[in-house]
């Protein structure tokens, strides 16, 4: 049941007694891998988001020291996908149930005891939902740490890797979604039906944009025939390998600081210290 997450770092099999007798759970991280099952284009399985989080991470969890407590949950393979609900197979919660599955699934975490909950979310389409349910959660517990990251936004050599215009325009099925697909999940790739498409009907000479400080709001049928944007003919395994690597040693060290992390506490102080 465990598949790449480490099995003895595998929440589901602790027993109710080992959670209750658990030492130190305020920095104790949990970590709940965020994906989708949604259309990725003629050549890529509806499961690519939730399997690139779900392996980052488990990954990660293999390399991590011991001394660090960390367990990860089953991934949350259903997010907020409806800019993809015209391509069939797309499966999507509203903003609203992911919001609310985020929020109970965490009080849960909390009255267990747990005080630092890391979200890694590998779905472009849902960060905004993730960043008011956790603020929203510390807001009604002051003392849990909550953490909606992106499983890509670690340092890795996409930058490198990539040319300028799939950096800017391949967000979906593209080089680097599909090379890591390669490596994660070779036999699920069918890369003899990979394409390039980018967006297209972009405004031109505009502060507008796709993506970025001043975005338009848009569905991917908009931008799409095939349901790729970016050029996924040029994916290769050795990409893969280098991608998926350098993630799961930037999730070490997020994992890491994340169980060193003291919440800051500006108006706590200020009443102790008598401002």
């Amino acid at each position: 049941m465990h598949g790449d997450l480490p099995a003895h770092r595998f929440f589901p099999y602790l027993t109710w007694p080992m959670v209750e007798a658990m030492p130190d759970k305020d920095n104790v991280v949990i970590v709940q891998p965020i994906g989708a099952i949604e259309q990725h284009g003629p050549h890529l399985p509806l499961i690519v988001d939730a399997a690139i989080a779900t392996t980052v991470v488990g990954k990660a969890l293999t390399l991590l020291p011991e001394t660090i407590p960390a367990y990860a949950l089953p991934p949350l393979c259903y997010g907020k996908s409806n800019e993809h609900w015209h391509f069939p197979g797309t499966i999507t919660l509203s903003a609203q149930t992911l919001r609310q599955v985020l929020m109970e699934s965490a009080e849960s975490f909390y009255r267990a005891g747990f005080r630092k909950l890391v979200w890694v979310n590998g779905h472009g389409g849902q960060p905004q939902v993730l960043d008011m349910a956790a603020r929203d959660l510390h807001q009604m517990h002051s003392d849990l740490s909550v953490f909606p990251l992106f499983v890509w936004n670690v340092p890795n050599p996409a930058a490198e890797m990539l040319t300028p215009k799939e950096l800017e325009l391949g967000i979906h099925a593209g080089d680097a979604e599909t090379s890591l697909m390669l490596s994660i999940l070779p036999d699920q790739v069918c890369m003899d039906k990979a394409i390039c498409e980018y967006p297209q009907g972009l405004p031109q000479n505009s502060l507008l944009s796709m993506e970025g400080a001043l975005p338009f709001a848009w569905v991917t049928r908009d931008l799409t025939r095939s349901g790729v944007l970016g050029d996924a003919t040029v994916a290769t395994r050795q990409k893969g390998d280098r991608l998926l690597a350098a993630l799961a040693q930037g999730w070490v060290e997020v994992i890491q600081e994340v169980h060193r992390f003291q919440q800051p506490s500006a108006w706590t102080k200020g009443k102790e210290g008598g401002d």
